[in-house]
């Protein structure tokens, strides 16, 4: 069978496993959840989402995402809904017609909306830009006009690089206007890594900058793309974006962004495109292997993030500042950064910089400036700020704050009350979401008007998506237990492969559950006794201990609820006598580590009260950070390393490299007598 592992990217990939590591039928079910928060009068009645908007979904599914399509701009409209005809490759929309770019801006700007801010931008070093959507679409009606000026045709692949500047957008919706194919790299990744996702999609062009500006000092770029050029023979030539005005070299195919764009006119006559033209392909990758190129399409896609973004968030796109924090060369920055904001027509804030710079409090910060409204960012950034103390959050209004969201992992039920009390002011709703990059979307989310959520549960599937939590043989497992969370129906923005390798697209996703014709999600999760969801992470992060199966993700929670403890991270140690043994490694609030030798016995304990004895950790380390990848996912499988005492796994595509080797070392003088 196959499971998945976390990416050096902080996404997932498949591999083969034996069937006896993930095969008894459930997952043990060990925490409780009392605590409820229903959405105000106020909220519900004024929400984007209804109650019966399930009903009308339930009744008639493929009606109920016909609707959702009728929210967008299309030039033909669709002869069927739904093409299921060669699973698992769907087409949604068949015949339908339309243009990603004039759907994110033409048509606001025809409906009067021209002068809207879709883009408050603020650099690092403190240089703003307030970009209203006539002057995004004048932009990017230049870059189209310089990319086709430079032999760019619909369906080319154009690569890019770059940091989280505007530029980025104006080139991916450049490209989607012209029908080309984008591949956005996270401006991060290494020549090597870069080239194999060059030459994996073929790319003729490449758009980058000379550099950017991270925890304040420029990042170069442009030397990377020069190295990962001589093996790309596909690339004819490289665009750069002037970011940092650092000195570069400049080679015979290189081409300045800005005197590109200045060389042409404002305005561009975009064509539409067949619902299934391919919009962009994105990476994840794996430990081993080459990197999987997801692709996705353009009509279905480009429905189910703009419906997803309107009712999850409850946009209000007359009123609303939007943050989300994610970078755009991960699927959550195409979907809710990109493609979903601006086809609802929202104003949003994009940063460039860390959170920590220049000083702890800049996130809170920008959001008291901007008036921010609505908050979209990854648990692991929550546990950071918890460490960091409440005292930061305290020195800054943060009241314009109506609506919160997490994304990226599953969120403890600590860290999930922290984000509503300190952040929220106890009265925003947060909605927990759980998508991948191959849904495309968000599928399992509360409606922030109707559902009345449990701290840590992403609690049910949305309108429109069908998902099950599934035993080994497909069968729906009982509430109250855990499984395999499955997606047994399919939704518009899925994907439709993985580039140029049809057959992993089937061996990855589909072959696990082939009978029952179920999306294998690679997570685990149970169902509560309401029916509600709870995620558990990637099924590989289960541990077995003494024949109970065992979310890491659990343990991390009862961790996290103690006082002390800021973040955790918990792996699956081979244990003669007990199959595995959890250890934990464990970061400390505040700067005080006085009992840092002393505190581990009382954390078992709390881990047995919490979720009881099966779960008391056999090792606690106390450490000063973790070991993660630059999207901010920890890298389980090299404290799985450090735990058995076996040599670090490749550590290159970490934030911090040091890290895991100082956990080492400290792991060899500190194991448990």
């Amino acid at each position: 069978m196959s499971t998945t592992h976390p990416s050096a990217d902080g996404e997932h990939t498949h591999t083969s496993i034996e069937d006896d590591v993930v095969d008894p039928a459930h997952i043990d079910n060990l925490s409780h959840e009392t605590r409820r928060f229903a959405p105000s009068p106020t909220f519900a009645d004024a929400a984007f989402a209804k109650a019966d908007m399930y009903e009308d979904a339930e009744s008639d599914r493929l009606n109920f995402w016909s609707r959702q399509a009728e929210r967008l701009s299309w030039t033909k409209r669709w002869d069927d809904i739904l093409d299921w005809s060669n699973p698992p490759v769907a087409r949604w929309f068949t015949g339908g017609e339309l243009n990603v770019a004039v759907n994110c801006l033409d048509r606001h700007i025809d409906n009067g909306l021209g002068d809207r801010v879709a883009i408050f931008f603020e650099g690092e070093p403190g240089d703003t830009r307030s970009i209203t959507y006539t002057q995004l679409h004048a932009e990017v009606c230049q870059a189209a006009n310089a990319l086709e000026a430079l032999g760019i045709t619909a369906e080319d692949r154009v690569a890019i690089y770059l940091p989280m500047i505007p530029e980025a957008v104006v080139a991916m919706l450049a490209c989607a206007r012209i029908g080309a194919v984008h591949s956005v790299v996270f401006g991060g990744f290494s020549a090597d890594a870069l080239a194999s996702r060059i030459n994996d999609a073929g790319a003729k062009l490449v758009i980058t900058a000379d550099g950017g500006f991270r925890r304040g000092k420029e990042l170069p770029l442009k030397p990377i793309i020069d190295e990962a050029v001589q093996s790309t023979p596909s690339v004819e030539n490289v665009l750069v974006v002037k970011r940092t005005g650092g000195e570069v070299s400049f080679n015979d195919i290189d081409i300045w962004w800005h005197e590109a764009l200045a060389e042409q006119p404002a305005a561009h006559q975009a064509q539409s495109f067949d619902s299934e033209h391919p919009l962009f392909i994105l990476y994840t990758s794996g430990t081993t292997g080459k990197p999987k190129g997801i692709f996705h399409t353009t009509g279905g896609y480009l429905t189910q993030a703009a419906f997803t973004h309107a009712a999850v968030f409850d946009l209000k796109a007359e009123t609303d500042v939007y943050w989300c924090t994610a970078d755009v060369g991960w699927i959550t920055g195409h979907s809710y950064v990109v493609y979903g904001p601006l086809a609802n027509g929202a104003t949003q804030l994009m940063y460039e910089g860390t959170p920590d710079t220049p000083h702890k409090g800049r996130w809170w910060e920008l959001i008291e400036k901007y008036g921010v409204t609505i908050f979209y960012t990854a648990p692991t950034a929550l546990r950071t700020f918890m460490k960091w103390g409440d005292e930061i959050v305290a020195a800054h209004d943060l009241s314009s704050l109506r609506l919160l969201g997490s994304v990226g992992e599953p969120i403890n039920p600590e860290a999930w009350m922290w984000y509503r009390e300190v952040i929220g002011g106890n009265k925003a709703p947060i909605v927990d979401t759980w998508w991948q990059t191959e849904t495309g979307a968000i599928m399992i989310s509360p409606l922030p008007g109707v559902t009345a959520t449990k701290p840590g549960s992403a609690m049910r599937a949305l309108p429109g998506i069908a998902v099950d939590v599934v035993d080994a043989s497909g069968d729906t497992t009982p509430n109250g237990t855990g499984g395999y969370l499955v997606l047994t129906k399919p939704w518009p923005s899925m994907a439709r492969g993985i580039w140029g390798d049809p057959h992993r697209f089937v061996d990855t996703y589909w072959q696990r559950y082939e009978k029952q014709g179920y999306y294998f999600a690679g997570d685990g999760a149970n169902r509560d006794l309401d029916g509600d969801i709870w995620l558990l992470g990637r099924v590989d992060d289960v541990m077995n201990v003494s024949g109970h199966r065992i979310s890491t993700a659990e343990v991390e929670s009862a961790l996290v609820s103690h006082p002390r403890v800021a973040e955790a991270a918990v792996v699956g140690a081979h244990d003669d006598i007990t199959g595995q043994g959890i250890v934990a490694f464990v970061i400390l609030r505040g700067q005080s580590k006085e009992d840092s030798t002393t505190i581990g016995e009382e954390l078992r304990k709390h881990v047995v009260h919490e979720i009881g004895g099966i779960a008391k950790p056999r090792h606690i380390m106390i450490v000063e950070e973790l070991p993660k990848t630059r999207s901010g996912k920890i890298m389980r499988r090299l404290l799985l390393d450090v735990a058995e005492h076996r040599a670090l796994g490749d550590v290159t595509t970490l934030a911090d490299p040091t890290v895991v080797q100082l956990i080492a070392d400290g792991m060899t003088n500190n194991d448990e007598d």
